[in-house]
C-alpha cells in the first residue's frame, strides 16, 4: 500500500490513458487536462484501456514517485464520467488496488466452522 500522506487527496483520471506515459507526461496530463498542480503531494490514479492496469503518480517533496498495479484476475472499477478528476478517500484507494469495487465495498462471507 502506498503510505498515504495526511492531508493528500487522491484524484482519479477518468476514462483511460495510455501506459507507456511515464512520470513525466502523466504529469504535464495532470496539468492540462485535470487542472491540478502534480508536484501538489496529492497522488493521481490512471487506468489502462483494458482496465487491468493502474498507474500512481505522487510527488512527495523530495522527488516524483510513478506506481504501477495490474490484475491477475478482473478489472479495476472505475468511474464513467470522462475528462474530469474524481476524488476519493485513501481507504477508498486502497479497495481499488486490492480489486475490490471501492464504491460498495462488502465484507466477504467467511465461514463460521471448519469441515
Amino acid at each position: 500500500m502506498i503510505p498515504v500522506p495526511t492531508g493528500a487527496r487522491v484524484w482519479l483520471a477518468t476514462g483511460y490513458t495510455d501506459m507507456r506515459r511515464g512520470f513525466p507526461t502523466l504529469a504535464l496530463q495532470v496539468q492540462e487536462v485535470l487542472r491540478k498542480d502534480p508536484l501538489s503531494g496529492h497522488l493521481f490514479v490512471f487506468r489502462g484501456r483494458r482496465s487491468d492496469l493502474v498507474k500512481v503518480i505522487w510527488h512527495d517533496g523530495q522527488g516524483a514517485c510513478l506506481f504501477t498495479k495490474r490484475l491477475e484476475r478482473g478489472r479495476f472499477i472505475w468511474p464513467s464520467v470522462a475528462g474530469e478528476a474524481v476524488t476519493i478517500s485513501p481507504a477508498q484507494m486502497s479497495y481499488l488496488l486490492s480489486g475490490i469495487d471501492w464504491r460498495n465495498p462488502q465484507e466477504a462471507q467467511r465461514p463460521t466452522r471448519i469441515g
